[in-house]
């Protein structure tokens, strides 16, 4: 939207009034999940981008986990393939694995490191297997409709453990993580993680003040249609029994959930379809998702 009916004024205004959200979360770090449309839209690329290096300059430590799936899927049908999810995560034996390796550490790893990097940040893109940072072992999911059953997935990881010290040299070289979500395993496997699981367990390890969850969605909504903020566990505990919470929504209310409970100060799913919503939900008082609360 052009900015040039707004007065010289009501411009300085709006900078502003940012200056008690810098004071704050000076020198924090903000995790950020970054997928859906926000990933896809030139224009909120762009934007998302632009609000990264922001927030560097001001003095916050931003680390951006990015997803990949509509990349993903396309490729997938290139080469004749079709993707198959089960309770939400997605289903990779070998060759979807060699895949999805090449799509989210190459292809879409290296366009957000370059949109970063040419908005005048400084960004670095990984994945779990540069230093073996993200450990990683095979996942096997229980079956929600037969309990106590396991469903095998294929090369989808379960993370053992995060090993901070390459975000921490990144950080001390003022430079930006850009994290693919993939792990390694003891004898150098290769595995998928969920990048919601990646950002909330990052959050946690990192000490994170913020975790910030970007979707296609307004935030997390009711069976009518509403936005819910505030959640409990208890209340996403009712929301995931009577089905209003399900499918791809199951993961990243997991890991919100979790990362609350783990000490990450706030957790907020938000609209990634708004231009500046990452601006909007840090530097304004104007709430633009859903937050998650530890009790």
């Amino acid at each position: 939207m052009p900015l040039s009916h707004i007065s010289a004024t009501d411009k300085a205004r709006v900078i502003a009034e940012a200056l008690p959200y810098i004071q704050r979360f000076w020198d924090k770090t903000v995790v950020i999940k970054y997928g859906g449309n926000a990933m896809t839209d030139p224009v909120l690329k762009a934007a998302f981008a632009r609000d990264v290096v922001l927030l560097k300059l001001v003095g916050l430590n931003p680390v951006v986990v990015h997803g990949g799936g509509p990349q993903i899927e396309d490729l997938l049908k290139r080469v004749g393939k079709e993707g198959k999810f089960i309770q939400g995560m997605r289903v990779t034996d070998a060759e979807t694995m060699e895949l999805v390796e090449m799509v989210l550490g190459g292809q879409v790893n290296k366009e957000i490191v370059n949109l970063i990097n040419q908005a005048g940040g400084k960004a670095v893109g990984v994945t779990g297997k540069d230093g073996r940072f993200i450990r990683a072992q095979k996942l096997m999911m229980e079956d929600k409709n037969n309990p106590g059953d396991l469903i095998d997935i294929g090369h989808v990881g379960r993370i053992t453990k995060i090993d901070p010290s390459l975000i921490a040299f990144l950080d001390s070289g003022d430079f930006i993580p850009v994290i693919a979500p993939i792990g390694v395993g003891e004898e150098g496997e290769t595995y998928n993680i969920n990048a919601d699981v990646v950002a909330g367990k990052l959050a946690e390890i990192l000490k994170a003040e913020k975790l910030v969850l970007l979707t296609n969605t307004p935030g997390v909504l009711d069976k009518d249609g509403n936005l819910l903020t505030g959640l409990t566990p208890k209340k996403i505990d009712e929301l995931v029994a009577d089905g209003t919470l399900s499918g791809g929504m199951l993961p990243k209310i997991g890991s919100a959930l979790e990362a609350a409970k783990s000490g990450v100060k706030a957790v907020h799913i938000i609209d990634g379809r708004v231009e500046h919503a990452l601006l909007l939900e840090i530097m304004t008082d104007q709430g633009v998702g859903t937050l998650i609360k530890s009790s």
